[in-house]
């Protein structure tokens, strides 16, 4: 059964792109890995961008600044 985490940004990602990757993972574990998609697991997580970092700093920060 496997088990995928997916975590973004909280940007506005919609239901309807949330869907497309969910089934797009599911299919991509299918056709790859032989993977039963009735037991594929998919969650994913929206982050804050204050909670986010790269490079010692936070996504807001960092987007504030314009890099």
């Amino acid at each position: 059964m496997p088990y995928v985490n997916i975590k973004i940004t909280r940007e506005g990602a919609t239901a309807e792109q949330k869907a497309e990757l969910i089934a797009g993972v599911t299919s991509l574990l299918q056709q790859v890995l032989g993977k039963n998609p009735a037991t594929t697991v998919v969650v994913i997580d929206e982050v804050d961008t204050d909670n986010w970092g790269i490079g010692g700093e936070s996504v807001s920060v960092r987007r504030a600044r314009g890099s």
